[in-house]
Order: structure tokens, then sequence, then C-alpha cells
């Protein structure tokens, strides 16, 4: 498998834990901006610590293929981060969001 590989599946991953995260944290009730914000919020420090992770298994690459590491699986984090987000506060407030 490919150093960028990895990276790219590392990052969906920590986009799903980003997501769990989050749904937890966001209370029913919240107003929809402090919503956003604080998923936001959460979505940033976790790139941030993926960007840290990534850099970590792509100590060995070619300068070239470095750049790569920053911006490979940004589009499956926010997808997996927004889709984990709705799945579990819908499933933990079940009850209240009908």
């Amino acid at each position: 498998m490919d150093v960028l590989d990895r990276v790219y599946y590392m990052r969906a991953i920590v986009g799903v834990v980003a997501g769990i995260v989050a749904g937890f944290i966001i209370a029913p009730g919240t107003d929809q901006s402090t919503a956003v914000g604080i998923s936001v919020m959460i979505g940033i420090i976790f790139y941030i610590i993926s960007i840290a992770i990534g850099r970590g298994i792509a100590k060995n690459i070619p300068k070239e293929q470095r750049k790569k590491v920053a911006t490979s699986g940004v589009f499956p984090f926010i997808f997996l981060l927004i889709m984990f987000m709705i799945l579990v506060f819908t499933a933990l407030h079940q009850s209240l969001v009908s």
C-alpha cells in the first residue's frame, strides 16, 4: 500500500472519530450557529491532529509528494465528519428529533 493511501485512509478514520465526538458534544436545543461553530472547531482540531499523524507516516517520501500529505483525504474527512455527527446525534436524541 502506498504511503499516500495510508494517509488517505487514516484521515477518513479520523473524520469518523471527529464526527462521533461532535455528535456527543452537541446537545439538543443548541442553536444552529453554535452547533456549526462547535462542529467546525472539532473538525479543525482533528484535522490538525491528522496532519501530525500524516507527517509521521510519510516522513520518508520525496519532497514533491510531501506537499500532498496535508491535502490527501480532505473530502472523505469532511464527508465522514458530517455523516457520523448526524448519525450519532440522531441516535442519541431520537425521541427529540421526531
